[in-house]
């Protein structure tokens, strides 16, 4: 029962994130988003370079040690994973074009741009969108399909903020992404009270659905993603809604970087390091961070 009522108040979130109801819903809290004023803005970053020089042997070694529930060894151009099954690397398709990059990706799109983990805070370069496009068959091999029932059994219930406002989320066990968000719950604990805000209530954990505007899958699905406090975050598309002259609106962002400092340090990526701004989203992706971080 606990499970289907942790999951039931996900869903309402994300079906309203998602979809129709959002801009009725969200009206006076986007209002109230645009008022930032430019003290709450990084300042402006400098264009990030492509991973074109993580080597195979280094993407190995990152896909091995972020899996090791799944994946057995990477040889040549094939992950293969403990029950043999094998999925390419690359695809053989060549550069992408960036809106084709984000809905076909392979593997080693994955890591087509660095993932700036522990750096300061800027303004991400245009279309720099690092960890945003995941392959499907990918994740779906290891986390499972939840339209398909295959993510439930996998989900444990895990205690967020214990001391401060405690809520239940669901999250995967698989990896250890469940006891890498209780590491990153407890040092938010910790964290002096003026952090608060940003942190509770959380705005969803797993919930079976695809991204806003697409039909891809969402990180959500995969039980390996969290969003944190709605009233402080920013969204690309909720922005977008306001400003139509852009294809992607003015960048924003309130969330402190010691909070995505803890995070990154578990081996979540945070979706305020992309210029499709997401920033109360977090998600577990430790083969996009070195190991070093």
């Amino acid at each position: 029962m606990e499970f289907e009522a942790i999951a039931a108040v996900n869903d309402t979130i994300g079906r309203v994130r998602g979809g129709p109801l959002l801009a009725r819903a969200f009206t006076r809290h986007v209002a109230a988003l645009m008022a930032l004023t430019a003290s709450t803005f990084f300042a402006s970053g400098t264009p990030h370079s492509y991973a074109q020089s993580l080597s195979g042997d280094a993407l190995a070694r990152r896909l091995k040690s972020a899996y090791p529930d799944d994946i057995s060894a990477v040889e040549g151009n094939a992950v293969i994973f403990k029950d043999g099954t094998r999925l390419a690397i690359d695809d053989g398709g060549g550069e992408k074009s960036f809106d084709a990059w984000l809905a076909r990706p392979d593997i080693a799109d994955m890591f087509r741009f660095t993932y700036p983990a522990g750096e300061a805070l800027t303004v991400p370069a245009s279309d720099f969108d690092p960890g945003r496009a995941r392959n499907t068959a990918f994740f779906e091999k290891i986390y499972g399909n939840c339209r398909t029932g295959d993510v439930r059994p996998d989900l444990v219930s895990v205690v967020w903020l214990k001391t401060k406002a405690p809520q239940r989320v669901l999250m995967s066990a698989r990896n250890g992404v469940a006891e890498k968000l209780r590491g990153v719950s407890a040092e938010l604990d910790a964290l002096p009270s003026r952090f608060d805000r940003f942190l509770t209530p959380i705005a969803g954990s797993y919930v079976c659905r695809a991204i806003a505007g697409t039909s891809t899958p969402s990180a959500h699905g995969y039980g390996i993603a969290i969003d944190i406090a709605l009233s402080q975050s920013n969204y690309w598309r909720w922005d977008q809604r306001r400003d139509r002259r852009h294809r992607v609106p003015q960048y924003r962002n309130a969330i402190p970087i010691e909070i995505v400092a803890i995070f990154e340090k578990h081996g979540f990526i945070w979706g305020g390091r992309w210029s499709h701004y997401d920033t109360m989203h977090f998600e577990y992706r430790p083969e996009l961070i070195e190991p070093s971080r």
